[in-house]
């Protein structure tokens, strides 16, 4: 099984109704999205004009670089398919789930270090301030889910119930009597990043012309050094709460204090 969301950019009429509704269901704070909606053009492609929308989200990759970066240390668990059948794997604290191949998070174990969302090269993810505990004073990192309590209560995902004109659609992309199968076989792709090929699972659907622009415009940055990233983000782990309690405690003068904020600040320069 692999979940999957088709965008049909022929019915999107770039309402936001599926952000709102996101942000509603899981208290996403406003300065933040778990997807979003970016209007592209009017712009000339080819000798034709086009105009379109980029919904947005969590592409849930067949190969995601999300996981790859992640130095929360790894631990196992065991999943169930429908049929009871069981998989063990080592886990760290963002993982591609071996049953339904969505990528989900661990907020338990998340160091809210922003490695994750580092190497996401579609800007999928964030760190969400407001979720801290005594693993990580700095939240925890958010994305969208594709609902998975709402999918596995039978539902759909918000975004999906919420969209006034269903250009969402959402399903199992190894069903081939499934919708999304159907659209992938009318031509849906995913946005892959500059010479990357991670396998998107979020697919978009429409005229030439509209993919065209799409894909012109919104092309992914390329895929990160994983390996920089990953180390940077445990450096700044192990770092950061010892620097931090020492000026708590007023024992650092002000190059300690410019250390303090540049570990915190340098996931977001790179």
């Amino acid at each position: 099984m692999q979940y999957g969301m088709i965008i049909d950019l022929e019915r999107c009429v770039g309402c936001h109704a599926c952000a709102i509704a996101c942000k509603a269901e899981w208290e996403v704070p406003a300065e933040f999205g778990r997807n979003w909606v970016h209007r592209l053009g009017p712009s000339k492609v080819g000798k034709e004009l086009a105009s379109t929308y980029y919904p947005g989200l969590c592409n849930h990759c067949a190969k995601p670089p999300c996981v790859d970066a992640c130095p929360a240390d790894p631990v196992e668990m065991t999943f169930k398919d429908a049929a009871g059948k069981t998989i063990t794997k080592s886990v760290a604290a963002t993982w591609k789930d071996p049953v339904n191949g969505t990528v989900q998070i661990d907020k338990s174990r998340c160091l809210g270090c922003g490695a994750c969302a580092e190497a996401c090269p579609y800007g999928a993810r964030y760190v969400n301030p407001a979720l801290v505990d005594d693993v990580s004073s700095d939240g925890k990192a958010d994305k969208c889910t594709y609902c998975m309590p709402r999918v596995e209560a039978g539902l759909v995902p918000a975004c999906v119930q919420t969209c006034i004109t269903n250009a969402r659609i959402f399903g199992d992309l190894d069903d081939p009597k499934s919708d999304v199968a159907a659209y992938v076989k009318k031509g849906a792709k995913g946005l892959e990043p500059k010479g990357g090929n991670i396998g998107p699972n979020s697919r978009y659907y429409g005229k030439k012309k509209d993919i065209t622009l799409l894909f012109q415009e919104s092309t992914p940055a390329a895929i990160a050094d994983l390996g920089s990233i990953k180390r940077r983000a445990m450096m700044a782990s192990m770092v950061k709460p010892a620097m931090r309690k020492a000026r708590d405690l007023g024992l650092l003068g002000l190059a300690g204090a410019i250390l303090v904020k540049g570990l915190t600040d340098e996931k977001n320069d790179k």
